[in-house]
């Protein structure tokens, strides 16, 4: 169920895809520092640690998070484990803006995952959305090029965003109906860090089991110095705790359709930052793929 916008919700949900792309741009900056997986689990590593003097009663062998650990450990896999790390991996090969702006199909994942798995309904606007957001994407991939979208010419990078994207689109559905399918966990989902943190415990398992295949796969690379130091206060402070804890609360109040809109702000958040970070400068067909992914989310989210 949604609700209508409020100030503080809005901007929740500015605030979380704002640090996301700020995620971006520094997983791009350090890609060569560290590699993806391992930059995942040491990040949620530091997190948890920080998180754990607000919610370290959760861990306690009576707490309530353990009649529902099978929930957490889905949401801890989906949302901890996997979508940052898929991110990760994804700026090894394609650029933060492309990156982003793959994810702008978000929208479309949260009604398609919507109606499959939740039985919600799905009407000619959203569909007509849908389509518009479908050929900005199309865009993206095939970098403006008709015939290299054609010929499936496409940067790994790409692939691993969209599989993300799913990934996240899940995750914000079972966050949002976490009420009605975790009964008895009223206490933990009041408490941001609590029920954050008891995603985490399960998560970093999960992001353990992706870093031990990458060292047996002579995939790690772990370079330490200031830059890589910044970087990781950063993510952890930011992208990590904050915006996980915005973004919760925020599809939490609006519902899931509704917040996906939101996550449209993360390319635009993205190539306004690249310009002096990275020095990247945005072609045209971004934005031709931004105006129609947000002109499809427009429409569909019209009554």
């Amino acid at each position: 169920m949604s609700f209508p916008l409020t100030f503080s919700t809005v901007a929740m949900l500015t605030l979380a895809p704002l640090f996301w792309a700020g995620n971006a741009i520094v997983g791009r900056l350090v890609h060569d520092l560290i590699s993806p997986f391992t930059l995942n689990l040491l990040r949620w590593c530091l997190a948890f640690v920080l998180l754990l003097p607000l919610a370290g009663q959760v861990l306690r062998k009576n707490s309530a998070i353990w009649q529902c650990w099978k929930q957490y450990a889905l949401l801890g896999m989906l949302g901890i484990g996997s979508y940052n790390a898929l991110l990760y991996l994804a700026l090894k090969t394609s650029s933060p803006i492309n990156v982003t702006l793959v994810s702008s199909s978000m929208p479309i994942w949260m009604l398609l995952i919507g109606r499959l798995w939740f039985g919600t309904t799905i009407g000619g606007r959203q569909a007509a959305g849908a389509v518009l957001s479908v050929l900005g994407v199309a865009v993206v991939l095939s970098r403006g090029d008709a015939q290299q979208l054609l010929a499936l010419q496409l940067v790994p990078g790409d692939w691993f965003m969209l599989l993300a994207t799913i990934v996240w689109s899940l995750y914000s559905w079972l966050l949002a109906r976490s009420s009605a399918t975790m009964p008895g966990q009223e206490a933990v989902r009041g408490n941001w860090a609590a029920f954050l943190m008891a995603q985490m415990v399960f998560g970093i398992a999960w992001s353990a089991v992706l870093t031990g295949g990458e060292v047996a796969l002579g995939g790690f690379v772990l370079q330490p110095n200031a830059t890589l130091a910044a970087a990781m206060l950063f993510i952890v402070l930011g992208p990590a705790i904050l915006a996980y804890r915005f973004w919760g609360e925020g599809v939490k109040r609006a519902g899931p359709a509704t917040a996906g809109f939101f996550a449209n702000l993360i390319p635009l958040f993205t190539a306004l930052l690249s310009i002096p970070v990275l020095g990247e400068v945005p072609q045209l067909y971004h934005a031709l793929a931004f105006v129609l992914i947000v002109g499809g989310i427009v429409v569909s989210s019209r009554r």
